[in-house]
């Protein structure tokens, strides 16, 4: 007698089950991305930002620690939100008994700039598969924007920029993980005074400053440093989504005028 999943497989898939089609597995699929150059390219050259964030990564995991949390929900928390901030300041609104409602919003609130990495990142991945666009999403992170945009634009490849991407995110991810989790089982053995977190604007520096080509995008640069100070007193962090929009409005009419002149 059939059973039940051979019925369906039958009804599902027509063809002759004596001839199957060749199925690609996970570990195929594993084997093939981790000898695409591209992959290997992504994943190598993430490795000195990796290096910048391991003290960040420490601290957080210093902050879930702190918090009361146990290395389950710690390593949870570092998992599923991926963001150093948001997961500080998760950390912190936990151990003062804030409702898990007011924490999801204010750490989405806290990762409103994404919006805008998404929107520059969107023409690029337009064309790709619905899947590699949610797993490319899931992996955004500050780094691998300023990575996977330097990509997209030297090269008009999308799926090679898309492993490149995949790479890089894997990358911080793993990363990640592991430097969150030595930080919780370090516990506060890691002075205060060593200020580690001086470490992540470093790193970002280091990675912004290649994209600094033109006049428009250094302009750019420098209006949203300033708007980011002058609306410090903003709440929730919005004045690094106020300043991203002022840099982006600055460097796209420097760009508009820089055009103009040059058909003069």
């Amino acid at each position: 007698m059939e059973s039940k999943w051979f019925t369906m497989a039958r009804r599902h898939f027509p063809t002759r089950l004596s001839h199957p089609a060749p199925r690609q597995g996970a570990g195929s699929f594993m084997r093939r991305l981790l000898a695409s150059p591209d992959f290997r390219a992504g994943f190598v050259e993430m490795l000195p930002a990796c290096l910048g964030l391991i003290p960040f990564g420490l601290v957080c995991g210093v902050g879930a620690a702190a918090a009361g949390a146990s290395w389950l929900a710690a390593l949870g928390m570092s998992a599923v939100i991926f963001s150093g901030a948001a997961q500080i300041l998760a950390g912190q609104l936990l151990a003062g008994g804030a409702p898990f409602a007011i924490i999801v919003l204010t750490c989405s609130v806290l990762g409103l700039r994404f919006l805008m990495y998404s929107a520059a990142m969107a023409p690029y991945l337009k064309a790709l598969p619905a899947r590699w666009q949610h797993a490319l999403a899931f992996l955004l992170t500050d780094q691998a924007f300023a990575a996977a945009i330097r990509r997209f634009d030297a090269k008009d490849d999308p799926h090679g920029g898309a492993r490149h991407f995949l790479g890089s995110g894997v990358a911080l991810y793993l990363c990640w993980q592991i430097t969150s989790m030595i930080g919780f089982f370090a516990g506060n053995l890691i002075p205060a005074s060593w200020s580690l977190e001086f470490a992540v604007p470093l790193c970002f520096i280091a990675l912004v400053a290649p994209l600094l080509r033109d006049a428009p995008t250094i302009l750019s640069a420098i209006v949203a440093g300033y708007a980011v100070v002058a609306l410090g007193g903003l709440p929730m962090n919005l004045n690094l989504i106020a300043a991203g929009v002022i840099g982006i409005a600055a460097g796209t009419i420097a760009d508009l005028a820089r055009e103009r002149w040059t058909r003069r």
